[in-house]
């Protein structure tokens, strides 16, 4: 990968400021709590407002369908290679 424009981590930074002041302000207790396991879904909840913002800025040139498979994690689609044709017209190239 390419190095990132000044631009595109500064939108990374907005995006993210933004999702996690609003999680941060909303889920206080969460992430003071004396269970360290309800702390670390708090913080993987903040690691996943960090991906997702990382992927919208990243994917501002596509359309929202592709930003929104990028953010599931779905597969990018490859274009399928052109099957090979069992019998009938390779057979007969090769006569």
């Amino acid at each position: 990968m390419g190095k990132k424009s000044d631009t595109t981590i500064e939108n990374r930074v907005y995006l993210f400021e933004s999702l996690a002041s609003s999680y941060v302000a909303s889920a206080t207790e969460v992430l003071s709590s004396e269970d360290p396991a309800v702390r670390q879904r708090a913080r993987r909840a903040l690691a996943e407002m960090a991906f997702v913002s990382c992927v919208m800025a990243d994917t501002a040139h596509l359309p929202a369908e592709q930003v929104r498979a990028q953010v599931l994690g779905a597969p990018e689609r490859v274009p399928e290679a052109p099957s090979k044709v069992s019998g009938g017209a390779a057979r007969k190239r090769n006569k």
